[in-house]
């Protein structure tokens, strides 16, 4: 194809890493030997038990003297619906945690300076204590534990503690205005809420008392809840008070500190639960309605993570592992994810951005990095602000740099190599919520060309399907999923039939899972991701769909209708583009628009606060009724009008005309 690779593995590279350790342990004990990763991505896609049965026993899932892993792996094998490992238990808590030493475990830093550490050993004493105090509050297996947390030690203890329980974890960044969370957290009906009072982001202390109060009515089913003083707090901030009046609702109060002292003494203990039993929800980000509640189990995720961070991402026990992320974004979860390997999880708590776009890199510095996650945007915003890490900080142990959240465009990676590092992994990866993972990512073993993904990961069998459903090699298509993955959601929360699973995957192709992704697999067999074939807004992390969205701005008095456009450009985070409709005799006005972005930083999130605001006469819509947020953006980016849709699918043509003429004039 003519394009140079811009880094390869050295030999002594290939020699230690944990893909090739795997590759000698299959010749070792099956007889099975391959010459390139290709080879051994077919066959992992091609004998599904052979492979997830050959992670369960490379790793140890049921422990060092287990000589062989519970069969079948994939007991029925359609889609929706597969079955793994029945009649296997284990808990997720309980492998994340089979480390008892001194090692980091965790180590944490945010804006106001604060680093430190806590053991393998301690994370084990709080996660206990956390537990017996989560029980002693009544929390059972099956039931729903929820957090309103940032990216702090708590959140992950609380996590561990639940799981240890059999209990059901879900969780939101406190930047998530009021309606966001109760729109997720009430579809799966809490009992208990561990939530911060407050939070600091860009310099300035954020207190969540009143939200949290607003949320705390808004879920019926609390029974308790757990405040957790917000870290970085301003020194003339009160923290909250637990016990929160006569009108205090959903149940009683009390301190984390509290709650550990209940438990403390507490030994270390884990519920055994089969392979399916739901460890976690994550939410889709409500493009089409109410966010999806998406069931994961604790076998299927322990796999696929244990299967993607030590063999994709090359991470192991000396390794120090960080993402940026909040809460509220299913990398977080991956994150932590890498405590199954007994390495050490870093955190960080605030914004990349504070005081300057130098912050994060000089956290790498500080906690001695040795893999950098990051979003595309990130790295494009470091770009701009001609920021020069590889002159300011010192890196020695980073190997590898991850970045996700969108595609990364070729001046994304020559930036990483010519300003931060000429000998490091640039794995940019492409997944989702769906499935709290990266259907395409990194090897170790395999060089890096700018703008591209190295490959497809190991058991997943991605293609790119035409518009007829045929696998197609060399151009652009659809992003499908041909076999089962054992981190496949169980099912939606609140959807028994599972209509609503199967609509949202399976709608177009029966039994092959459509992503909503472009994607080109190239000769070589790398893959290139143009997008989002929907209409998700992802801002700064926080991902949001358009429905969410309207919510909020259409609850307004004046407002009628409305579009909302994320304008950004490839990897990067460009306009956020708002139309609205509004009633006969109202103008747009600096209060109403002013209001209207008070409105959506108040209930969803400050950073989908739009760029601009304009009024038009009609919302662009389908013959369904549908809004015509895909469109609308695919022209912005480029693409005529005339094959970013069908004008004779549409209700009112001439109103797409007038939405593009005002996007493009500012």
């Amino acid at each position: 194809m003519g394009v140079e690779p811009m880094w390869t593995p050295s030999p002594e590279r290939v020699e230690r890493a944990n893909v090739t350790r795997y590759l000698r342990w299959l010749g070792d004990r099956r007889g099975l030997r391959f010459g390139s990763y290709d080879e051994l991505w077919r066959w992992s896609v091609e004998d599904l038990d052979g492979f997830w049965t050959s992670v369960w026993e490379f790793f140890e899932v049921g422990g060092p003297g287990e000589a062989s892993a519970p069969a079948p792996a994939l007991a029925e094998g359609w889609m929706p619906g597969a079955r793994w490992f029945p009649g296997a238990t284990l808990n997720h808590a309980e492998l994340s945690l089979r480390r008892h030493d001194d090692h980091p475990a965790l180590l944490f830093g945010n804006e106001t300076g604060e680093l430190g550490t806590i053991s393998y050993a301690e994370l084990g004493r709080r996660v206990a204590a956390a537990a017996a105090g989560l029980r002693r509050l009544g929390v059972a297996k099956g039931d729903r534990v929820v957090a309103y947390l940032p990216n702090v030690p708590e959140t992950v203890i609380s996590l561990l503690a639940v799981a240890s329980i059999g209990a059901v974890w879900s969780s939101c960044a406190p930047e998530f205005g009021v309606s966001s969370v109760v729109d997720r957290f009430a579809q799966i009906e809490p009992k208990v809420l561990v939530a911060v009072d407050g939070y600091r982001y860009n310099g300035r202390w954020h207190d969540r008392r009143d939200a949290l109060e607003e949320i705390r009515r808004r879920l019926p089913t609390l029974e308790a809840t757990v405040v957790v003083t917000g870290p970085g707090r301003e020194g003339d901030e009160p923290p909250a008070d637990p016990a929160a009046g006569p009108d205090a609702p959903a149940g009683g109060t009390l301190t984390w500190e509290r709650l550990l002292e209940d438990g403390a003494g507490a030994d270390l203990a884990f519920e055994p639960v089969g392979f399916d039993h739901p460890l976690w929800v994550l939410y889709s980000s409500g493009t089409t309605g109410l966010p999806k509640a998406i069931v994961h189990g604790h076998g299927g995720i322990a796999l696929e993570l244990l299967k993607s961070i030590s063999l994709q991402l090359d991470l192991g026990p000396g390794d120090r592992f960080f993402w940026f992320t909040t809460t509220g974004w299913m990398m977080w979860n991956f994150l932590v994810g890498g405590l199954l390997l007994g390495a050490t999880v870093v955190l960080y708590d605030g914004s990349p951005g504070h005081p300057d776009m130098g912050a994060l890199w000089r956290f790498a510095e500080r906690t001695r990095m040795t893999y950098f996650g990051t979003s595309a945007a990130f790295v494009l915003a470091s770009m701009k602000a001609g920021v020069e890490p590889a002159g300011q900080v010192a890196l020695p142990a980073l190997h590898s740099i991850g970045s996700t959240g969108s595609p990364l465009p070729p001046e994304g990676f020559a930036w990483l190599y010519e300003h931060v590092a000429p000998d490091v992994l640039v794995g940019s990866t492409s997944g989702g919520t769906d499935v709290c993972t990266s259907f395409v990512t990194s090897c170790p073993l395999l060089p890096v060309y700018p703008g591209e993904i190295q490959c497809r990961s190991l058991g997943a069998k991605v293609e790119s399907f035409d518009e007829h459903g045929r696998p197609v090699v060399g151009q652009v298509g659809e992003l499908v999923v041909t076999e089962p993955l054992p981190s496949m959601p169980l099912f939606f929360w609140n959807d028994p039939d599972g209509e609503r699973y199967r609509d949202s995957y399976f709608s177009t192709w029966p039994g092959v899972w459509r992503h909503g992704d472009w994607i080109e697999v190239t000769e070589r067999g790398t893959c290139i991701i143009s997008g989002r074939s929907d209409s998700t807004l992802n801002r700064g992390g926080v991902r949001m769909g358009t429905a969410e969205f309207y919510r909020v701005v259409e609850g307004l008095d004046e407002v009628t209708d409305s579009l909302v456009v994320d304008a950004s450009d490839p990897g990067g985070e460009g306009r956020l583009l708002l139309f609205v409709v509004l009633r006969p005799g109202t103008d747009l006005d600096d209060d109403l628009s002013g209001r209207i972005r008070s409105a959506v930083r108040t209930e969803l999130s400050p950073r989908h606060v739009p760029d601009r605001i304009a009024a038009i006469a009609e919302v662009p819509r389908t013959l369904s009724g549908k809004k015509l947020e895909v469109p609308v953006k695919r022209v912005l980016s480029g693409v005529p009008l005339e094959k970013a849709v069908s004008e004779g699918a549409l209700a009112n043509p001439d109103a797409i005309h007038q939405v593009v003429a005002l996007a493009r004039e500012g």
